[in-house]
């Protein structure tokens, strides 16, 4: 009886992070912190999958951690305080840059993590588009070029994968444009980096959960904004700054280089405003911690 009530609160027992919103909301959701237990092995993708976060966030928030096998008592950052992107709040908005899927209905936004396109096989930017379309078990169909690809490395892809378990697109696809899907995957790993062919993919239980509320024809913005800022109505000045998406492989090879900004008219004003801390702002765009920081934190 209480799964039912709780199935019924919620509308899935696999929402993502849900959260009240109107036009002028800017910022949602709390920070937390996650002990690592001192028995066992506990690994960053198994905390970043139990809290809905991608890899790549949880990395970010935790640059000192091993993002392979944390330090057994070690204490993470759970990064679940977001800016919302600047866009508008309505259907899907995919801001690649921070491996986040936010979907607005209803006065509510669920925020998802995904994984996106490898780097010469992007995932668009700069698009709004819409779901033509959902398939409950899609085939995977490889393109030459990928057949080729894979045929070079010694595995030789089917002509055509079947619906399954298996499939690399997993058990539900929305279609968005005509060349490219939101869909779930075969793997246990992926969510918050850069993997796929170009398209966009999703655990399970999240692709699962999109697939019965997303309708066809809804909006669909892929935006890439590695630096999100507002003034809170209280005057607090925030800023998240994420790591940009490498564009070259000189940029992708070297992990300890930090890659450039290209700030837009909106970073290079908001960089104006009064009260800014500079120091702050400065430790902001070093750090990039994918976090909300206060640039004008009261002063004693």
């Amino acid at each position: 009886m209480l799964t039912a009530i709780m199935l019924a609160a919620t509308g899935s027992a696999y929402a993502g992070l849900t959260y009240s919103v109107t036009d002028s909301t800017r910022m949602v959701g709390e920070e937390s912190v996650y002990r690592i237990g001192r028995d066992g092995t506990t690994t960053m993708e198994y905390v970043a999958a139990k809290y809905k976060l991608g890899l790549s966030n949880v990395i970010e928030a935790n640059p000192q951690v091993d993002p392979i096998v944390p330090r057994k008592g070690t204490e993470l950052v759970i990064p679940q305080k977001v800016i919302l992107p600047d866009a508008v709040h309505e259907g899907i908005v995919l801001n690649s840059a921070e491996m986040r899927l936010y979907y607005y209905t209803q006065g509510k936004v669920e925020i998802f993590p995904v994984g996106i396109g490898q780097l010469g096989k992007s995932t668009p930017v700069n698009w709004v588009t819409k779901v033509e379309r959902k398939k409950d078990g899609p085939t995977w169909t490889p393109t030459a070029a990928m057949r080729a690809e894979y045929a070079a490395q010694g595995e030789i892809l089917p002509a055509v994968y079947p619906a399954g378990p298996d499939n690399p697109m997993g058990l539900y696809a929305l279609y968005v444009g005509k060349l490219y899907a939101i869909h779930g995957t075969n793997a246990d790993f992926g969510i918050g980096l850069r993997v796929s062919h170009g398209c966009v993919r999703l655990r399970h239980d999240d692709i699962e959960r999109l697939f019965h509320i997303v309708p066809v024809g809804t909006r669909v913005e892929f935006i890439n904004q590695p630096i999100k800022h507002f003034v809170a109505p209280d005057g607090g000045i925030y800023i998240e700054v994420h790591q940009p998406l490498s564009r070259t492989s000189a940029e992708f090879d070297d992990v300890d280089a930090q890659v450039p900004f290209n700030f837009t008219q909106s970073d290079l004003e908001f960089f104006k405003t009064p009260g800014i801390d500079h120091d702050l702002l400065n430790k902001a765009l070093r750090e990039r911690s994918g976090r909300p920081v206060l640039l004008n934190p009261a002063q004693f």
